[in-house]
């Protein structure tokens, strides 16, 4: 699925102590938790989700979800961590404990603006800190980065050029009423709005690749640009080596404009997204090693770091008005690289090291969300066969092809998330083995109702069946008028689980979900003859 892409900034930091055992010596490390914090995003022309496609460039958001270490204010040279007295012993944890220490930055309001002299402070640390994330990542310094300060007007300007550029323009709308298909957005939501507004609200500072310079914002605070710094000059670091924007769209394919997909174009159409997360799991990575690095720990040897951000990444503070109220797909799909991209990074750390982890993932880069989210399979060399396509142009020669594309594990984890729930997902997800979805017009009508073909295959028979039970249960929530027509499987009433058959007829057209084996075949809105059609030849195919 493609998909691409706060009202006024107000970053108020507010400080909490956080307690958390090191394995290795049994220290108590004093942490702070930044309750509204950074939130790194590359928008470089890669999907979050396969169902969208952000707008060009790299930015950094405080989207107020991640859990950021800084273990003192000046954020000076390292040193080791003190043990805890008696006194901060018995305070209570951060989840009861409301109260700010002694020593704390000022808050940040929109008013905020950093001075000549503060800017010129900033800057000059800009040699130091690429210097740490060279070391921290072992790719090579190959020349200077210049950094910008940058305006609120300036940003908001860029923003509205490149969502106006055409091309981008007719991807985000055709993203949008797929994703209203899949009742992933509510159907008044304007998606291009959104994602100006959330921008506007949370934007931080970007490094661009095609001019080389990392934009700092000149409302943030100095202390707060430190570690945005570590990120993103970890993407100028990125860009020295091997090219981000080369990288990051040699993958990058809009199927509609090709005349005849085949199979590896639509499983293809999931690796920018699986790319996107290692760019920015890396710099997530320099960024907490950055944070950590008075006391000596690394994201390397402290992996209940990575756990404790993926755990915090998507809570949001009041301050975040957009993201807060931004439906489940897109705040999942805004969040995606930065979660499970942080723990790929960790992964391949453990496994690797640096060489792996950094310029390895660049030079092998993994192919899908599945090798993202379960970094297991990246580091077995698991390749999964990509699924047999219909001939889209015979059997749909009534319709017009509106979109297609690759629906990755990230993709059915977030619409059984919004469907069932987290608890349903996470059991499932990993069971998906390849998806795509095919959404058309009816030829002679400019304003014809969108139909749609989803195919999905799963790990077996039980966890198809399960998956188009959930599907199914959800239906009256995407449909007014929902009534089921036909049966040749297990009622609906069988928990957990569908077979056969199913049909129903609703407002906008007739739903049906076929099940054969561990392939789950669903159409919506298209006429019978063109589902009948659809149903021999996926099933053919898939059972070959």
């Amino acid at each position: 699925m493609k998909f691409r892409g706060r009202q006024d900034l107000n970053p108020e930091i507010r400080f909490q102590y956080l307690e958390i055992r090191d394995r290795g010596d049994d220290r108590l490390l004093r942490a702070v938790i930044i309750s509204n914090s950074t939130f790194m995003t590359n928008l470089t022309r890669a999907s979050y989700g396969s169902f969208f496609r952000p707008t060009t460039f790299c930015a950094l958001l405080t989207l107020g979800f991640s859990f950021l270490w800084q273990i003192s204010a000046a954020q000076t040279a390292p040193a080791p961590a003190k043990p805890p007295s008696a006194e901060e012993k018995q305070q209570p944890s951060a989840e009861t404990d409301t109260r700010k220490p002694e020593k704390q930055s000022e808050p940040l309001t929109v008013e905020t603006k950093i001075t000549s002299k503060e800017a010129d402070e900033l800057f000059r640390e800009v040699d130091q800190i690429l210097q740490f994330a060279s070391k921290d990542t072992a790719l090579p310094i190959k020349r200077v980065v210049k950094p910008r300060l940058t305006s609120r007007d300036e940003v908001v300007a860029y923003l509205q050029k490149n969502m106006a550029e055409d091309k981008d323009a007719k991807r985000l709308r055709r993203s949008e009423l797929v994703l209203k298909k899949f009742g992933l957005l509510p159907q008044d939501f304007d998606l291009g709005k959104f994602l100006v507004g959330l921008l506007k609200e949370q934007i931080a500072g970007y490094y661009d690749p095609k001019t080389k310079v990392v934009n700092l914002l000149d409302w943030v605070d100095v202390a707060a640009q430190r570690p945005v710094l570590a990120h993103e000059l970890t993407h100028a670091l990125q860009d020295q080596s091997f090219n981000l924007n080369k990288w990051m769209t040699k993958s990058d394919v809009d199927l509609q404009t090709k005349r005849k997909p085949s199979p590896v174009d639509v499983q293809n159409d999931e690796t920018s997204e699986a790319r996107q997360a290692v760019v920015e799991g890396q710099a997530m990575a320099v960024l907490v090693d950055y944070m950590l690095r008075p006391t000596g720990q690394s994201l390397a040897n402290s992996p209940e770091v990575a756990k404790a951000l993926e755990d915090g990444m998507l809570v949001g503070t009041p301050d975040s008005i957009q993201f807060r109220n931004a439906p489940i797909y897109l705040r999942e799909a805004l969040t995606f690289p930065y979660r499970y991209g942080l723990e790929f990074e960790a992964a391949l750390l453990r496994a690797g090291g640096k060489q792996k982890a950094y310029a390895g993932a660049f030079l092998n880069p993994p192919r899908t969300t599945r090798q993202i989210m379960e970094p297991k399979t990246y580091l077995s060399g698991e390749r999964i066969e990509p699924l047999p396509l219909p001939d889209f142009k015979h059997i749909f020669k009534n319709y017009k092809r509106f979109d297609i594309g690759a629906i990755g594990e990230f993709d059915v984890a977030v619409l059984i998330d919004q469907y069932a729930g987290a608890d349903a997902s996470r059991e499932l997800y990993p069971g998906w083995r390849g998806a795509y979805y095919y959404a058309t017009r009816h030829k002679g009508a400019a304003a014809a109702r969108l139909g749609m073909l989803f195919v999905s295959r799963w790990s077996d028979p039980a966890k198809a069946g399960q998956f188009a039970a959930i599907y199914a249960k959800y239906l009256p929530k995407r449909y007014v008028d929902l009534r089921e027509a036909a049966s040749d499987g297990e009622s609906m009433n069988t928990p957990g689980r569908l077979t056969g058959t199913h049909a129903w007829v609703t407002e906008a057209g007739p739903v049906v979900i076929q099940i054969k084996g561990d392939t789950v075949l669903i159409s919506e809105s298209l006429d019978q003859p063109t589902t009948d059609k659809l149903e021999r030849a996926v099933f053919n195919d898939a059972t070959r």
